[in-house]
Order: C-alpha cells, then structure tokens, then sequence
C-alpha cells in the first residue's frame, strides 16, 4: 500500500516522524515534503497529496499542518478527495467506516506522536462499510460530477 504525505513547516516533525513509522509499519511511502523548517504555504502540500490520492498513484494520503485545519482544507478542494482532520482514533475510523474518506490531516501543534500514530494505524486499517454510508458518499461524488469535478 502507498501512502502519499506532505506538510507544511508546522507540522513537518510530525510528518517526518510518521514516515518513519509508515516505512517500520511496511507501507511504501511518497514524501512531497515539505523538509525543513523554513515557510511555506499549506495548500500546495495538502493539495500534492490529495492529487496523488485522486489519481490513483497512492492509496491514501497523509496531511500535517501546524492545526491540521488548512491543509485539510487544501486536500479537500481536489476533486475525488474525502479528507478529514482526525486527533483521535475514533474520529479517524468513523471518517472510514462511514465516510470513506481517503486522506487524513492532523495538526502537529495539536496531537502528539503517540496519538498521531494511533490515529494513522485505526484509518489504514479500517475498511468502508458500504450499505446505507455508499448511498450518502455516492451523493457528494454525484455533486462533484455535476459540477464537472470529479477524476473519473
């Protein structure tokens, strides 16, 4: 499984960290960066990820800003991208047994490793459950498509 990551320099420690686990955890890995600690704008990492994830060149996307809150938002604006900011596991299995969502964000200034760790590993492991949640995330796709938004 690959899994796409990027961040700001708000939360490239914590996206540096999580490589690392990814990579220990077996997963292949696509860095976008950012690495180092000099500014830079959330929107082009959240959205790199999120590209890679809607064009099917990784399985899912990691994103890591100082809140977590813009660079979802970023991920968020490419079409075929559910991303959601999860600092604690529940959260983050709901986003995928309901949501099916494909990307997750997290603030490095909010959630420490441990958490970010747990979070990670419930999303990746969790599968969409389909039945009644198909029917309400076919709905935000045919919305996507009827704008003329979506990747398929």
């Amino acid at each position: 499984m690959q899994i796409a990551c990027g961040a700001d320099h708000g939360g490239v420690d914590l996206k540096d960290q999580l490589v690392a686990y990814l990579k220990e955890e077996g997963y292949q890995v696509l860095d976008l960066g950012t690495h180092g600690h000099e500014s830079v704008d959330y929107p082009q990492y959240g959205q790199a990820v999120a590209e890679k994830v809607a064009k099917k060149e990784a399985d899912f996307g990691l994103c890591v800003c100082g809140s977590g809150i813009g660079i979802s938002i970023a991920a968020n604006k490419v079409k075929g991208v559910r991303c959601v900011r999860a600092h604690d596991p529940y959260s983050a299995e709901m986003s995928r047994r309901h949501n099916n969502c494909n990307v997750i964000a997290m603030g490095g200034r909010f959630v420490g490793l441990d958490m970010a760790k747990k979070c990670l590993k419930v999303f990746l492991e969790t599968e969409f459950e389909g039945g009644r949640h198909q029917r309400r995330v076919g709905q935000l796709e045919r919305e996507e498509k009827d704008r003329g938004e979506c990747h398929e």
